[in-house]
């Protein structure tokens, strides 16, 4: 990418999500789903692993464009970047549990790049950023809920 480019990105993040085992139920819906936000123009992949880990704790990394069958994911498999290293890899299997496979999602937020690009023109830059997990609102609104039952 030239410097140009690389100043209109926007902010870059990624995910895993984990499907433990016994719990894998793949129908395709995720893969309609990626593509949808991509031909939407609100998100860019820039990289996608499976991850498997045996019962061992053994790894096996996979790239998606060395998955065989794509299906839906062909339309976005050219814009992959390959960017995770092998130490991310590692450090990332190291929070599954064994017998699971997890997805790897690096992706470019396109609906923030204009925001991002404006912020780094004006001298900023980002310092901190965070996700709440939905698991954690859904606890909080039923503890406020649970409260105002209660009248404590």
């Amino acid at each position: 990418m030239s410097e140009n480019e690389l100043s209109e990105l926007g902010p870059v993040d990624f995910l895993v999500v984990e499907f433990p085992a016994g719990q894998q139920s793949f129908t395709g819906e995720i893969a309609e789903e990626l593509v949808s936000l991509v031909e939407s123009g609100t998100i860019r992949v820039i990289d996608v692993v499976i991850l498997t880990k045996d019962e061992n704790g053994d790894v096996d990394a996979v790239e998606l464009s060395d998955t065989g069958e794509l299906g839906a994911l062909l339309q976005i498999e050219a814009e992959l970047a390959e960017l995770l290293a092998a130490d991310d890899v590692i450090h990332l299997a190291n929070a599954m549990d064994p017998g699971s496979v997890a997805g790897v999602l690096v992706y470019e937020n396109l609906w923030a790049a204009p925001f991002a690009s404006a912020a780094r023109r004006a001298g900023g830059q980002l310092i901190a950023n965070g996700r709440i997990p939905i698991q954690a609102i859904i606890a909080s609104l039923e503890a406020d809920e649970a409260l105002a039952t209660t009248g404590a």
